[in-house]
This record gives structure tokens, C-alpha cells and sequence, in this order.
């Protein structure tokens, strides 16, 4: 039988380009969107031109009632989720500490960990009980990397690697494996329209491979994580940035 994965804000960039991977590889995928709905429309009508099994499923994934329906309909629909891909961008702003609030820093954090608790919340059940899933979680450079202007989402993107290395270590006896995938400056994501063209240029030419990293780039390490063959590699942060962030 199929694997089934959900795949948040995949109406387009780093989710739509997961959510084809994944489809060409023989997953039931389901596109999430909060607003595009059209755009998501258009991924679910690619994948079946391209005779995959997709449908878009609209829901705020920092809202409760709107998980428990994406994850519930989802069940109904197909039976189960074997993998999530947390890719949904929770907003945020740009700014100096000197200039930061903490409305502003308090509520990234809040709606970051929220998403990701509550979606992990919801699949780990079925989950458990199968002995079997991936859980992927996209995070960011500056959770490691401090970057000038980026506090607040570096500081929540911190918050979310560490718990999912919590829930890592607590579901690992039981099939489960949960990992973050980091990439750099992602061409032609919504990320991007808070950049100037000179400060993407200056990105791309920084990494050892002298460019920004493409959305099926990221979209093909997602689709290992998903994989069975991925079944002991876990708890781990994989940068995807052509060597800009190497240890």
C-alpha cells in the first residue's frame, strides 16, 4: 500500500516541490495550504497529470480545530499518515534586537513551537501504533548561524530544533524517526520578497557551490527523510546550502 504523507504550506516553493518528489515517488501526498488555495490546486493538478494521487487540504496549522480536520480528513481519506513535512512559514519580521519587541519575538516563538507541537500531536498516535514514521521539520540557518537581523526567526527556529530532538529521542524505540532539514537562501520562496536582489545575490555567491540552493534540492533531501531507507537516521539537523554552513 501506498505511504501517505502530509505536507504543510506546500502550495508552492520548498512544499510544492516536496510535494511532487514525493508523489513521483509512489506517496499519497497531501498539499496543505492556508490561502493559495489555487496555487494549490495546481500542484494537486500536476501531480495527477503526472498519475500520482494528491489533494489540497486547507487549514491554519497554528490553529487546533484546523489540525485535528487536516490530519482527521486525511485519515478518513487514506487511513493513515506515515510522514509529515513541516514546511508551513509561520511569518516574521526582520529587524535589529535593538528594535525588536517582544510581541514580535514572543509571538513567533508562541506560533512556531504552537504548528509544530500540534501537528506532531496529531500524527504520532497513528504513528505509534504501526511502529512506523517521518517526521520532517523545516528550520534555518540562523537557529546555528546567527545572522544579522534574523533574532527572531533564528531564536524560534532554535525553539523548534530542539523539541523536535526531544521527540526524536523519546519515539525512536518505536520505528519513529523525526529530523530537520535546513536550508540556506531558497530561490524563488516567499522568504525571498523580504531580501533585496543585491543581498540574494551576496547569498548565493557566499556558499562554497556559488549559488542558492534550488526548491527540488531541498524537496530531494525530504524525500530520503520520508524514505524506509532513512529508518536510522534520526534526531539530526541536515544543512542543505552547498557547504556554506560546514563543521
Amino acid at each position: 500500500m501506498a505511504r501517505v504523507a502530509v505536507i504543510t504550506g506546500a502550495s508552492r516553493g520548498i512544499g510544492a516541490a516536496t510535494a511532487r518528489v514525493l508523489a513521483e515517488r509512489g506517496f499519497r501526498v497531501v498539499v496543505n495550504y492556508r490561502s493559495s488555495g489555487a496555487e494549490a490546486d495546481e500542484v494537486v493538478a500536476a501531480i495527477e497529470a503526472a498519475r500520482g494521487e494528491a489533494v489540497s487540504v486547507k487549514a491554519d496549522v497554528t490553529e487546533s480545530d484546523d489540525v485535528s480536520a487536516l490530519i482527521g480528513d486525511t485519515e478518513r481519506r487514506w487511513g493513515q499518515v506515515d510522514v509529515l513535512v513541516h514546511n508551513a512559514l509561520i511569518p516574521y519580521d526582520i529587524t535589529s534586537f535593538a528594535d525588536l519587541t517582544w510581541e514580535q519575538l514572543g509571538g513567533k516563538l508562541d506560533r512556531e513551537l504552537h504548528a509544530a507541537f500540534l501537528l506532531t500531536k496529531a500524527v504520532v498516535p497513528g504513528m505509534f501504533s504501526r511502529g512506523y514514521g517521518r517526521l520532517i521539520y523545516l528550520t534555518a540557518a540562523p537557529s546555528r548561524h546567527p545572522r544579522a537581523g534574523m533574532i527572531n526567526l533564528g531564536v524560534a527556529k532554535a525553539a523548534m530544533n530542539s523539541f523536535v530532538r526531544y521527540v526524536a529521542l523519546e519515539l525512536a524505540p518505536h520505528g519513529i524517526t523525526a529530523n530537520l532539514v535546513a536550508p540556506a537562501t531558497v530561490q524563488g520562496t516567499a522568504m525571498n520578497q523580504k531580501l533585496t536582489s543585491e543581498q540574494l545575490r551576496s547569498l548565493g555567491s557566499a556558499a562554497p557551490m556559488g549559488r542558492l540552493v534550488t526548491p527540488d534540492e531541498v524537496a530531494k533531501t525530504c524525500a530520503f527523510l520520508a524514505s524506509e531507507e532513512s529508518q536510522f537516521t534520526t534526531g539530526h539537523y541536515l544543512p542543505v546550502d552547498g557547504g556554506l554552513t560546514m563543521d
